[in-house]
């Protein structure tokens, strides 16, 4: 079995010895290396060329922003941190994180199918980066940006269609497991008679999301999205995601 080799920077001592415990104890994972501050983790990084290095925010001597642009160049990244702040989850995206999960936001379960993920090319978000990354997709973004945004998105036709199973390729933008709380818009789940689930959906998809990060973030099949969709496309009037988004924007936002 090919293992996972993975770098945990944290300042935390218990938080590192945790992690590297927990990681280790499977059997496709091994902790190669730890840590303490961001300059360490830049050189056991260089060293060891890890599949995925675990990086927390706020450490000393070089804090982790400071390191995830040198370290998002030879690995994927994940920010594992007690830092939820809006600014700071939006800076370590533009430094080039594939993730960013909050402590006390996921599971055991959650945190190793993330860094499987973020090995394999998927990005994570736990809920409270979620909220911080939509806001501010919305504060920046119109209807017209993400209508032509997703104008090129390739899977278009077979969500309205329901009757291909081809998916976009995985493109980078980070997936999510936001709140349904954080991200419906009441405005437009009311004008356009949306389920919970269905508001959380749209949501996803007007940030640009593909059915493969959608299923990701709401922990459901590619094929559960799908039916979700075709009833959204159906409640919207639209047949193709940039219409369905642009009139989803212009209720909600």
């Amino acid at each position: 079995m090919t293992q996972l080799r993975v770098v945990v920077a944290d300042d935390n001592p218990v938080v590192r010895a945790g992690l590297t415990a927990l990681l280790s104890g499977r059997d496709d994972i091994s902790v190669v290396a730890e840590a303490a501050n961001g300059h360490e983790a830049c050189e056991v990084t260089a060293r060891h060329r890890p599949d995925v290095v675990l990086l927390d925010v706020r450490m000393p001597v070089m804090d982790g922003l400071a390191a995830l642009p040198y370290l998002a160049s030879i690995a994927p990244v994940m920010m594992l941190t007690y830092s939820g702040e809006s600014e700071t989850v939006q800076e370590a995206l533009r430094r080039g994180a594939g993730g960013y999960l909050v402590h006390g936001e996921f599971t055991v379960e959650q945190l190793i199918a993330a860094v499987r993920d973020i090995g394999a090319g998927r990005a994570h978000l736990t809920p409270t980066a979620a909220g911080a990354l939509v806001a501010h997709l919305r504060a920046t973004g119109s209807a017209k940006g993400a209508t032509e945004a997703m104008s090129s998105d390739a899977d278009a036709d077979a969500d309205a269609n329901a009757h291909s199973d081809s998916e976009v390729p995985y493109d980078q933008r980070p997936v999510t497991s936001p709140k349904p709380s954080q991200l419906q818009s009441n405005m437009g789940q009311s004008r356009f008679q949306l389920s919970g689930r269905e508001a959380e959906i749209m949501d996803l998809i007007a940030s640009g999301m593909n059915n493969q990060q959608i299923a990701a973030t709401c922990f459901i099949t590619e094929k559960t999205v799908k039916n979700h969709i075709n009833r959204i496309f159906a409640k919207l009037h639209s047949t193709n995601r940039a219409e369905a988004a642009a009139k989803w924007l212009g209720a909600a936002g």
